[in-house]
């Protein structure tokens, strides 16, 4: 059973963590489509989430575009801090569900007063979604040095700019340089996105600590391996699709995974028995 503070921070045993359920692999097409009914009725709101990270992506493509070594890794790097940027669209979502308004004050109050009304600002209670927020950005950060190490050391000749990329690394006629990038990577990547897939969601909609959403998040995978390898494979596809397309499709991409994220949170975990968070 849970337990809550008078500091305010969540003390919740090991048997707290919610109940995961089953799926069909088919399931993920499902939260796609709830996603999207979520992004239409939230309207200009949900798409400016897609337009600013379609815009800082194009900006990181103007700035380093013949430093192509290191665009690689900072380009693929979004996958593994996606979860934290679409915070305020499981809010959305959330308040949709709730018959709450869904509008800029929502998206404001989640970045700027997280629990604005909680008991103590020390906690670890408090200070979770931050914490798993730096986390996820440093392993960023940590694949973005090994991409550019990976290029630079290996490759058979300068990699300035995508043309360089796709002769002297995807394209190579000796050794797996593309192989094993694609490979360092999976192996980063795949317990991030074990560590992350509902653990967001779930800071922001209860009241449990941090290890405890991560430990849900790792048994859903292992409950559903197979929806979950789909899902993440249709994440993948997506966001491939958003950028190859000058970034444009992220605008419609971004908030359709960030709703449809929300969706599959729900539909996973049982976390009726822990406390709600309220945060404003």
């Amino acid at each position: 059973m849970s337990k809550i503070s008078s500091s305010g921070d969540a003390e919740l045993s090991v048997g707290a963590v919610p109940v995961i359920r089953s799926v069909a692999v088919t399931r993920p097409l499902h939260w796609l489509l709830l996603g999207w009914r979520d992004m239409l009725l939230c309207g200009w709101i949900s798409l400016a989430h897609g337009l600013v990270l379609a815009l800082a992506g194009a900006a990181l493509v103007a700035i380093f575009y013949q430093r192509f070594w290191l665009l690689a890794g900072a380009l693929s790097g979004f996958l593994l801090v996606a979860p934290v940027l679409a915070t305020s669209l499981y809010a959305l979502s959330r308040a949709r569900e709730r018959g709450e308004r869904t509008d800029l004050r929502l998206v404001l109050k989640t970045w700027s007063n997280w629990q604005h009304h909680h008991p103590s600002k020390w906690g670890n209670d408090y200070w979770c979604l931050v914490q798993f927020g730096a986390l996820l950005a440093q392993a960023g950060t940590g694949w973005v040095l090994t991409s550019a190490a990976l290029i630079t050391l290996l490759a058979p000749g300068p990699v300035q700019n995508p043309l360089d990329f796709v002769q002297h690394v995807v394209l190579a006629r000796h050794g797996f340089l593309f192989e094993l990038w694609l490979a360092v990577g999976g192996v980063l990547a795949a317990p991030i996105f074990a560590s992350s897939v509902i653990a967001i969601p779930l800071l922001l909609d209860r009241r449990l600590t941090l290890l405890q959403a991560v430990v849900a998040s790792w048994k859903v995978i292992l409950t559903n391996p197979l929806p979950m390898a789909f899902w993440a494979a249709l994440i993948m596809g997506l966001t491939l699709f958003g950028m190859g397309t000058l970034m444009l499709g992220l605008i419609a991409v971004v908030p359709l995974l960030g709703h449809a994220s929300w969706h599959a949170y729900r539909e996973l975990v049982d976390a009726s028995a822990l406390p709600q968070r309220e945060p404003f």
